[in-house]
């Protein structure tokens, strides 16, 4: 009998946020499901009756983007991060990809409660963040990619289409977290040059 080589197959936490953060929506999503509900309407949803002076208002502007509405709503925005969020995590850093999902949160959840009187949850926003930062992985000095202009021109206008609707998305924290996406790719191109 030959020896043969053996194939070693080791699994990786190749992108510590991104996998990080999936994982707990994933959590959120099942404690979700055991309190029926319950949890999510407590910590990770952004409703029109909240006031700046409760203290949980301000874990909430951040934890929304945790809770989702259901397993389709989940599945659909980890698709997207996990299969965009990796290689932005290779070129930009995770404590940075961490920091621009804060501050994509705290801009959707904030201006959510200031101006809508609907609730808002899941990680919609940062998924458009991330699409739209993305498209600024191989920008060159001083010009503007053209898969930023037509991303924005799909996405951001199908959104913007979408928000003449009457649904339950809210079309506001995609256009929001697009524009995040935008402009952190506009910041880091320049800090780059």
């Amino acid at each position: 009998m030959r020896n043969s080589a053996r194939i070693r197959l080791r699994i990786e936490y190749n992108a510590p946020f991104v996998l990080t953060f999936s994982l707990a929506c994933f959590v959120v999503y099942l404690f979700d499901v055991i309190t029926s509900g319950r949890l999510t309407l407590l910590l990770f949803s952004v409703t029109p009756h909240l006031t700046f002076t409760n203290p949980v208002t301000y874990l909430r502007i951040f934890l929304h983007t945790l809770g989702h509405s259901g397993a389709q709503h989940l599945i659909l925005n980890l698709s997207l991060i996990l299969l965009i969020g990796p290689l932005l995590e290779e070129k930009y850093g995770s404590l940075a990809l961490l920091q621009f999902s804060l501050v994509t949160a705290a801009i959707t959840g904030v201006l959510n409660i200031l101006f809508f009187s609907h609730g808002l949850l899941g990680a919609s926003g940062i998924a458009f963040m991330l699409i739209l930062l993305s498209s600024f992985t191989n920008v060159r000095s001083g010009s503007l990619p053209l898969t930023f202009i037509l991303v924005m021109i799909l996405y951001l206008g199908n959104e913007i289409y979408g928000a003449f609707k009457e649904d339950n998305i809210s079309q506001f924290a995609h256009i929001l977290g697009g524009l995040c996406g935008g402009t952190f790719g506009f910041m880091m191109s320049r800090k780059r040059r």
